[in-house]
């Protein structure tokens, strides 16, 4: 079992940088497959990228060139690097933890999920 535990959301101005961490705790990280997930208010959870266990990425196209994401199996971290932040990037990021085989983009594919913490990105 794992448990995820996002931090450094808050409020930049557009075109600005943010980056979100998402801290894990439990046995075998280094094994799973981490996913970020966004919900802006009154959408639906959409997917926003993921990195595997052996470092590929994937990125949904609104996000790809713009954010990057990292991890450090020693530290038990996954990094989300925001930059070039627009409006519509304002939402609740997610951090979330797969054993599936991949990079998932879908929700139920994910069978740990963090709090989330809030990007708000003013115009």
């Amino acid at each position: 079992q794992v448990q995820l535990v996002e931090s450094g959301g808050g409020l930049v101005q557009a075109g600005g940088s943010l980056r979100l961490s998402c801290a894990a705790s439990g046995r075998g990280f280094s094994g799973y497959n981490m996913g970020w997930f966004r919900q802006a208010p009154g959408k639906e959870r959409e997917f926003v990228g993921a990195i595997g266990w052996s470092l590929g990425t994937y990125y949904d196209d609104s996000v790809k060139g713009r954010f990057t994401i990292s991890r450090d199996n020693t530290k038990n971290t996954v990094d989300l690097q925001m930059n070039s932040l627009t409006p519509e990037d304002t939402a609740v990021y997610y951090c979330a933890a797969t054993l599936r085989v991949g990079l998932p983009n879908l929700e139920y594919e994910y069978r740990y999920w963090g709090q989330g913490t809030q990007v708000t990105v003013s115009s």
